[in-house]
């Protein structure tokens, strides 16, 4: 399919997904207070102890929240309770759905920044998302040269300076959703793959491991923003003949 994507639309009230599709769905993490106590309702006891752990009120609402989101997406599509919904996660905290006897297996990533969350969705194909919110501070030619492969740090360095903090984000989510989809988290090394990043300039992988096979096995989109001053990413395995892009609504 096109690597240009729409906008993001309104939910129909029942969501189907196909195999050759993939979902994405955005939410925002400060909904009416009303809610808060339905979305603390719905996490399991381990999930209540984590959030807890958070330091800042601030960040134990959003982690609730967008838990809550996940439960309630995921439940739509597999028609169950949200508070019903098992996890396992393997040895990098991913998480995965516990087996509900559907096939091919619905698979999921999330990923939350600054009060904004996406949550993808396919079915047998790997996945990774990535949202972050463009800070100028952090987006400096020095953490570039550190994450970056060194043909990434260079693109952003040719770019023009009102430019780069665009494309300093557009690498790193693009990264991270790639490392996402691979369930490795962090412990992939960085430098081992390369993206584009330029503004305006479609995502794709420039190169993985030296091996075109692996370029070829994934498939890469660069998400509209959420919100204005956010950069976001996609990457899955093998290829879809539709991306769909729901906004996640709190009554």
């Amino acid at each position: 399919m096109s690597q240009e994507t729409e906008n993001w639309s309104d939910a129909p009230a029942n969501v189907e997904l196909r195999e050759d599709e993939a979902h994405v769905w955005c939410a925002s993490l400060e909904p009416p207070a009303a809610r808060l106590a339905t979305c603390l309702s719905l996490l399991a006891p381990a999930e209540r102890e984590r959030a807890a752990r958070f330091h800042f009120e601030k960040d134990r609402r959003h982690f609730t929240v967008a838990r809550a989101v996940l439960r309630d997406v995921l439940a739509r599509y597999l028609k169950r309770e949200p508070a019903a919904l098992g996890f396992t996660y393997n040895k990098y905290g991913k998480p995965e759905l516990e087996r509900a006897g559907e096939s091919p297996v619905l698979r999921f990533n999330m990923s939350h920044a600054h009060g904004v969350a996406l949550c993808a969705l396919t079915r047998g194909r790997e996945v990774g998302v990535d949202v972050e919110f463009l800070r100028e501070e952090f987006a400096s030619l020095d953490v570039a040269h550190s994450f970056f492969s060194r043909g990434e740090a260079e693109m952003l360095q040719a770019l023009a300076v009102e430019q780069r903090t665009r494309g300093f984000f557009n690498c790193w989510t693009r990264k991270e959703a790639y490392i996402k989809a691979l369930d490795e988290g962090l412990s992939h090394p960085l430098e081992r793959f390369a993206v584009t990043l330029a503004p305006g300039e479609r995502a794709r992988f420039l190169s993985i491991d030296g091996d075109p096979q692996e370029v070829a096995r994934w498939s890469m989109f660069a998400l509209p923003a959420p919100e204005e001053n956010y950069a976001a990413a996609l990457v899955l395995e093998g290829t879809v003949q539709s991306l769909k892009l729901w906004r996640y609504a709190w009554s």
